[in-house]
Formats: structure tokens, C-alpha cells, sequence
């Protein structure tokens, strides 16, 4: 699809990417780049600038006015749960995805987590990814299981968000006020689906930046956090959730080696 075609022309293959945005001036152009660069073309871009105060929605709106596939929301400030619902309430593909805004895809990551799904009627797939830090230098490689369902997704989130797609078909899941946000919302879809897929022969996709103060560098945060989802939102017995604990404690530190 070219520039000037319009969304309602892309056909059924159409690909919502939402993309939420909070003063990503430094970093928000090379992250829409690279999903106007996938090899399948036949995507939406949904930037929605959460009350950013430097120059975040006059480079999207810029980029906007050369690139139909691109749509620009502005809203006050509320936080990325609420950014990321308000981005699928105006998408309009089959197929949802999310890139943060420091984030960035390799070239064929929609076109092969496509084909992957098709090939196998997984209805939620994700893919290997890089960790990089603030110069671009590779921390680690991701690479989750070829396959996993819920209870695999309980001992460890192994789907990175910047990774994650699903049809729109398995319903309305909305992001939760809630400390691993993403983790609640791929719980979710996994347990409807039945199970999701990787995409990749383990090579990776998309690149993920850690920032040294990121919310996730505090690690008893976001043991916290964990804890909270398995006795609150899972509804798990504390003997149960000590169990998963174990296990989500040393994926998440196999993910740093």
C-alpha cells in the first residue's frame, strides 16, 4: 500500500499497530520508521500522544501529512493503559499490535508472525527479541518457547509487548491500571485463545530499549507487582502463587544473560 491509499482500501490483511507516546521526542520517529518499513505494507499506525510536552505530536502529525497510515490522537495525560485502550478503540484492523514509542521492528516481523498464524491457526503469536541500551548495544536475545498457553504464561510473561499480536476476533480486552499492565493483557488473550506461537526460527525481531531508569529496573517492584497478579488477578492460592514465583524469578533473570 502506498502512501496516499487510504485505510479503508488495505483489505481485510490490515494491521493495527498502536503505539503509545509521552514526550518521545528523541526517539518516536525511528520507532513509527520502522513499522512504515515492514515488508507487510498494509498497516495503521496509531500514535496517541499522552500529554506529551515537547515536540512528540508535531513530528507524528508531520509524518502524518505524508503517510495516510498514519493517525495522530492527542489526550491529556492519563497514563499507558489508557493510551493503549484509547489506540484500540480507533483502530479499525483485524489484527492488533503494540509498539512503545523507544521501541523499534525489524523489517519482516508483521509479515512473518502472518504467515506463522496462518500456517498454524494460532489466533495470538509474538517473536524473539533483542534487549539494547541506550547506543543501541545488544544486552541479550529473548527467545520464548515455540509455543505456550496460559500456564506457560503464568511461570513467565514470555511475550515481550512490542512482540505481541492477536486477532481482533477473540473479543474486547482492555490494559489495566496495574503494575505489568502488558502481562494482565496477554494473560488474558492467551487464556481465550488456548495458546499462542512464535513467529521466528529464533532469530529476532524487534528490539527493545532498557532505559537505566526504567520501572521495571526495580526489581522489588515488580516482584510486587507479580505477586499482586497471581493472588488478585489470577485469583491463585498463596501456595500456588510461591510456586510461580520461583519460576517467574528465574526466567526473568535468564532473560538478562
Amino acid at each position: 500500500m502506498n502512501a496516499t491509499q487510504s485505510i479503508d482500501e488495505a483489505g481485510a490483511d490490515l494491521v493495527s499497530v498502536v503505539m503509545p507516546a509521552w514526550n518521545a521526542e528523541a526517539t518516536i520517529v525511528a520507532s513509527i520508521e520502522s513499522v512504515l518499513a515492514q515488508t507487510h505494507a498494509q498497516v495503521e499506525l496509531v500514535v496517541v500522544d499522552d500529554g506529551s510536552r515537547d515536540d512528540t505530536a508535531a513530528l507524528v502529525a508531520k509524518i502524518a501529512a505524508r503517510d495516510a497510515r498514519v493517525k495522530l490522537l492527542r489526550q491529556a495525560n492519563a497514563g499507558v493503559a489508557a493510551a493503549r485502550n484509547a489506540g484500540i478503540d480507533a483502530a479499525r484492523g483485524g489484527v492488533i499490535a503494540f509498539l512503545d514509542s523507544d521501541d523499534r521492528w525489524h523489517p519482516r516481523k508483521l509479515e512473518c508472525q502472518l504467515a506463522r498464524m496462518r500456517a498454524s491457526g494460532a489466533r495470538v503469536s509474538y517473536t524473539t527479541y533483542r534487549r539494547v541500551d541506550e547506543d543501541g548495544r545488544e544486552l541479550s536475545v529473548v527467545r520464548p518457547p515455540a509455543r505456550i498457553d496460559h500456564a506457560a504464561l503464568l511461570r513467565s510473561n514470555h511475550i515481550g509487548n512490542l512482540t505481541g499480536l492477536y486477532e481482533r476476533s477473540l473479543g474486547e480486552v482492555r490494559f489495566r491500571r496495574i503494575g505489568h499492565e502488558d502481562y494482565v493483557f496477554w494473560l488474558e488473550l492467551v487464556r481465550r485463545a488456548g495458546e499462542a506461537v512464535r513467529a521466528d526460527e529464533g532469530e529476532p525481531l524487534a528490539d527493545y530499549l532498557v532505559r537505566s531508569d526504567s520501572v521495571s529496573a526495580n526489581k522489588w517492584r515488580a516482584a510486587r507487582w507479580q505477586w499482586r497478579i497471581y493472588r488478585e488477578v489470577e485469583g491463585l492460592s498463596a501456595l500456588r502463587a510461591a510456586g510461580l514465583m520461583v519460576a517467574y524469578v528465574a526466567h526473568a533473570l535468564a532473560k538478562r544473560c
